[in-house]
């Protein structure tokens, strides 16, 4: 499958029909209703901001899918799944995806993108081995920063919802985020994603420092930015921004 997954990603890119591809994912309506709507996404969307080199496409196609996912917007997850495959996102990826998105979208946004996506695995032969493990062996903890994580959360709201600071604790910092079927990058690339597409950036600071400790660049997450406005609206994108910059500035101190 990875073998296979490789040779594809490599033939779509060098053979320049990646915006073809995107294409694809616009339904034909929407020139017969809005010929203005399909000319900007055609030449702004899918021919400039899918094109630049500070965000590579398997990175927008997988933060496209993450952002849809939490807008709810079931409709176009099958073809964004099938663009995210086709840009070198890998089955397993797109799985973990959905799991983890689940505790930060809710659990209805999760089980309805497994089943838009359901039909494309099955198109694209994907079998049970090619997706992650339900227990697997997890990635090693950083024990420090996640005690300090604890203390700061325990002592701050273990009088409000002692549930919630466990849960926290158990299901997520010492079991989903260590899982290894997404990069740590990656898992906290979705999460920010997920954060911007839901209009809640108060959460930012902590998932887009994490995703730049773990190897995204500030040029990266700028561009992610530029990216989601399309897919998430410029209004939440500007109110993600002060988070990003007060990231941004404390991280060159």
């Amino acid at each position: 499958m990875k073998t296979q997954l490789a040779a594809s990603v490599l033939m779509l890119m060098s053979s320049g029909a990646f915006a073809e591809e995107l294409t694809r994912t616009l339904p034909g309506e929407v020139g017969r209703v809005a010929p203005a709507l399909e000319a900007y996404s055609e030449k702004a969307l899918f021919g400039t901001v899918w094109q630049k080199e500070n965000l590579s496409a398997r990175d927008r196609a997988l933060v496209t899918f993450a952002a849809l996912m939490t807008r709810h917007e079931t409709e176009a997850l099958g073809t964004h799944a099938a663009l995210a495959l086709d840009a070198g996102v890998t089955p397993a990826e797109i799985s973990e995806t959905i799991t983890h998105l689940a505790f930060y979208t809710g659990w209805g946004n999760a089980t309805a993108a497994a089943t838009a996506v359901a039909p494309v695995f099955e198109e694209r032969g994907v079998k049970a081995e090619d997706l992650p493990k339900v227990e697997p062996d997890l990635l090693p903890l950083d024990e420090e920063a996640e005690s300090k994580r604890q203390e700061f959360v325990s002592s701050t709201y273990g009088e409000v919802s002692q549930g919630i600071v466990d849960n926290t604790q158990e299901l997520l910092f010492l079991d989903l985020w260590l899982r290894p079927a997404l990069a740590p990058r990656d898992r906290s690339l979705v999460t920010v994603a997920a954060l911007i597409a839901a209009g809640q950036p108060e959460q930012m600071t902590f998932h887009l420092n994490r995703a730049m400790d773990n190897g995204l660049s500030q040029e990266e997450a700028g561009a992610m930015l530029s990216h989601l406005a399309f897919y998430a609206g410029w209004p939440k994108v500007f109110s993600a921004l002060p988070v990003a910059k007060e990231v941004f500035a404390s991280r060159a101190k």
